[in-house]
C-alpha cells in the first residue's frame, strides 16, 4: 500500500483488532473447513473445498491489506491541523438547509468510517465538499441524488 493513511488512535486500534481476529479466529475457522472438506475424499470436484480455499485466499488478502495500511499510519491527533477549518478528524455540526435539520459528522479516513457512528469518509462527496470550510460557510455539494446545501455551524476536534 502506497502513501500515508491518516487515522485516529481509535481507528488504528479497531484495525489492529480486526487484523488479530483474521490472523487467529478466521484462519483457524478456515483451516478447519478445509480439513473437513478434504476428509470428504476427492477434492478435484469438491465445492466445499473450493469455497474454503477461496475464503482462505480472501482472508490472506485482507490480512496483507490491513498490514500495509497499518504500516503507513499517521495519527490525526499528532498532526498540526488548523482548528478553524474542516479537515480530517473534525466533528462538524451542519444545518442541512434543504431538510431543515441539524446533523453532525466526524470526518475520518475511509478505513475508519465503518467503525464510527455518524462518521463520514473525507473521500465521500459530502466529506470532500466540506473540506477547508469554516464556521458560517454555506456549501453546495453535488451528491448522487442531486445538490445538497449545508451551513457549517461548528467545528470541533477530539
Amino acid at each position: 500500500m502506497a502513501g500515508q493513511v491518516y487515522l485516529s488512535r481509535f481507528g488504528y486500534q479497531k484495525l489492529i483488532e480486526q487484523l488479530e481476529f483474521l490472523k487467529t479466529n478466521e484462519r483457524l475457522r478456515i483451516a478447519k473447513a478445509i480439513g473437513e472438506a478434504r476428509a470428504q475424499g476427492d477434492i478435484s470436484e469438491n465445492a466445499e473445498y473450493d469455497a474454503a480455499k477461496d475464503a482462505q485466499a480472501h482472508n490472506e488478502a485482507r490480512i496483507a491489506e490491513l498490514e500495509g495500511t497499518l504500516s503507513n499510519v499517521s495519527f490525526i491527533e499528532d498532526m498540526n491541523i488548523p482548528q478553524d477549518k474542516v479537515f480530517i478528524g473534525a466533528t462538524v455540526e451542519l444545518d442541512d438547509l434543504d431538510h431543515k435539520e441539524k446533523i453532525t459528522y466526524t470526518l475520518v479516513a475511509p478505513e475508519e468510517a465503518e467503525f464510527r457512528k455518524d462518521s463520514l469518509s473525507v473521500f465521500s462527496p459530502v466529506g470532500k465538499g466540506l473540506l477547508t470550510h469554516k464556521v458560517g460557510d454555506e456549501v453546495s455539494i453535488q451528491v448522487p441524488a442531486g445538490i445538497r446545501r449545508y451551513k457549517v455551524l461548528s467545528i470541533k476536534r477530539n
